[in-house]
Order: structure tokens, then C-alpha cells, then sequence
């Protein structure tokens, strides 16, 4: 029998806590939040504690982190319009090394590429920007898209190739690609009937989730094989949506790139995991997934985020409303 277990509540943010993010080593988790605190947590001795705190580089809600492909940056954005990047040194320690500008409003999402070429951003500004390090830790936007009608809410990179994914207000997902003389939309996705909050890739980079405000989770399948240039119309669909578990908005979902499964969190302050079931398959050999465990009052306010474990599968760290970060222990059902 399938189970999700808390190991620990860390307690260090003094108002509510907006994003957790593993390191890609998974000894390090990000958290942040309307505190303008960045919050490192490691673990010693089997328990997960503050080890540092990062603090004056925003002068208002900081909304996301996100880690470079090494580990050796961390991004954060902030309501202040900012983002800013920290540099981990020999020692350890972080320091900011730059502050980009140029959105004209809350900035909600920063997401590095799997090659750790570009960063991405998107604001409420209704844009996506795209920059890049061109030496000395000095970045550049190389392209502002306007593809979305409203704010942008999360963004997100393949783990194979350097294609974004952002989801909006505006009920859409879209997927950007550089095509040699800049960054185009080249797809967009419907089927949510409400705002998208969240989306991201499992490990090979051919399927996507997203979560709604529409109270439903979708999985979309990518047509073709990794790489075919198989963009443009129809070049994803949904195969499968996941409706009735939560019954109020999901903020965040997190596909687990070992085991596949899914994490999903929301307004209804529930922490959901759902499994493919590889032995049900319909007749066009669309996947199916069931609910493997709930924690109905997992927060005992809104979950805004989830987060997997990149190195160690079972653990899974969630942030809240209420201020608190918890870490999760995963028991998957034998099979």
C-alpha cells in the first residue's frame, strides 16, 4: 500500500512560503516567500535545518528559485520586478553577482535549461524573456515574447533539449523554441477552461502535466520522436485528464523523473500523488492514472508548491500559506 509520510516541518519563513527547489545533488532545498527570504535548508544527522539565509537582494515578495544545472547558481524573482542570481563560491557561500531588469511588473517564474545556456523568466507583465550569460556573469536578454494575453504564471524547460513551456492567466500552455534567428511560439495548447498554474515535464521530455484553476490536471503526449522537428499544429494532445480529486484550484504539480510519479498541490491545503497505470490502456493506447495517496490536510493552509527529490525519489518537499516547508517520505505500492 502506497503512502506519503511526514519526516520534517521546517519552520524559518515569517509569512507565507511561495516555492521549493531541490539542488540538482538533492542535498539542498530553496525555499522562498512574501518574507523576501531565501531559506537553504540541508540535512545533518538526519534532520533537515536552515543552514543559510539570503536576504537584501529583494525588496518584496520573492515568488520563485530555481537551480542552475550545476548546482552552482540560484535564481530568484521577486514582486519587486526583479530577478537576481547567486553564485555559490568555493566555500559554499552565496553571493549575488547580478540583478536583471527590464519586466514591468511581478515577475512570477525564473527556470534555467537543461544546458544551462539560457534563463527564462515571466511576469505578470504578460511576458517571457530569455537570457543568457554571455562571460564574466554578465547576462543578456536575447528575446522578449508576447505570445500571452494575461499574466504568466510558471514556466518550465524540457530535460532534453532547450524548449520552454510557460502556462498563463490566459488558460493556455505555450512552447518556444529558438529557430535559429530568434525565440517563436511554436504551439499552443487548450483545454483548461480556467487559469494554468502550473506545468511541467516528466523524464523524457515527451510528456507534460499542467494543473488548473479549472480543478483538473491534463496530461499532453508529444507526437513524434525527441528531436523530429515535429512542432507546430498538432504536434502535442491531451491524452488524459484527472478531474474530481481536488476541489478547489491546484497550484502546483511535479512529475518525479525516477518513478514517475505525480505530485500535485492546492488551495484545498492537499498534497495528492498519482501513479500511471501501465496495465490499463484504452483502445487509441492513451495512459491512465489513478490516485495513489492523498493527504487531505497536508498544510493547514493553501500548498503553493511541490517539489521531488532529483537523487533520492521518496522525498518530496512542499511549501504553504502557512508559513511552513515540509519534507515527505514517498512509499510507492508494490507491484
Amino acid at each position: 500500500m502506497a503512502s506519503l509520510d511526514l519526516v520534517q516541518s521546517l519552520h524559518g519563513h515569517d509569512d507565507r512560503a511561495w516555492s521549493v527547489k531541490w539542488n540538482p545533488a538533492g542535498t539542498i532545498l530553496a525555499s522562498c516567500g512574501s518574507d523576501t527570504k531565501i531559506i537553504l535548508w540541508m540535512e545533518e544527522g538526519g534532520k533537515w535545518s536552515a543552514k543559510v539565509t539570503l536576504t537584501n537582494a529583494h525588496q518584496r515578495t520573492v515568488r520563485t528559485v530555481a537551480w542552475s544545472p550545476t548546482g552552482t547558481y540560484l535564481a530568484s524573482c521577486s514582486f519587486d520586478k526583479t530577478i537576481c542570481i547567486w553564485k555559490r563560491d568555493e566555500t559554499g557561500a552565496f553571493d549575488s553577482i547580478a540583478t536583471l531588469e527590464g519586466h514591468e511588473n511581478e515577475v512570477k517564474c525564473v527556470a534555467w535549461s537543461i544546458s544551462g545556456e539560457y534563463l527564462a523568466s515571466c511576469s505578470r507583465d504578460k511576458t517571457v524573456w530569455i537570457w543568457t550569460c554571455e562571460y564574466d556573469d554578465e547576462y543578456d536578454c536575447l528575446s522578449v515574447l508576447h505570445s500571452h494575453t494575461q499574466d504568466v504564471k510558471k514556466l518550465c524547460w524540457s530535460p532534453s533539449e532547450d524548449i520552454l513551456v510557460s502556462c498563463s492567466y490566459d488558460n493556455t500552455i505555450k512552447l518556444f523554441k529558438d529557430d535559429g534567428d530568434d525565440w517563436t511560439c511554436v504551439e499552443t495548447l487548450s483545454g483548461h477552461t480556467s487559469t494554468v498554474w502550473s506545468v511541467g515535464f516528466d523524464h523524457s521530455g515527451n510528456r507534460l502535466v499542467s494543473c488548473s484553476d479549472d480543478q483538473t490536471i491534463k496530461i499532453w503526449q508529444r507526437l513524434g520522436g525527441e528531436g523530429d522537428g515535429n512542432f507546430g499544429a498538432q504536434g502535442w494532445q491531451c491524452v488524459c485528464t484527472l478531474g474530481g480529486f481536488h476541489d478547489r484550484t491546484i497550484f502546483d504539480v511535479d512529475w518525479n523523473r525516477k518513478n514517475g510519479a505525480i505530485a500535485s498541490a492546492g488551495a484545498d491545503d492537499s498534497i495528492k500523488i498519482f501513479e500511471e497505470d501501465l496495465d490499463v490502456r484504452d483502445s487509441l493506447r492513451e495512459p491512465s492514472f489513478r490516485l495513489s495517496f492523498s493527504v487531505p490536510r497536508a498544510h493547514s493552509q493553501d500548498v503553493n508548491a511541490v517539489s521531488w527529490n532529483p537523487v533520492r525519489p521518496n522525498l518530496l518537499a512542499s511549501c504553504s500559506d502557512d508559513g511552513s516547508i515540509k519534507i515527505w517520505n514517498y512509499t510507492q505500492e508494490a507491484r
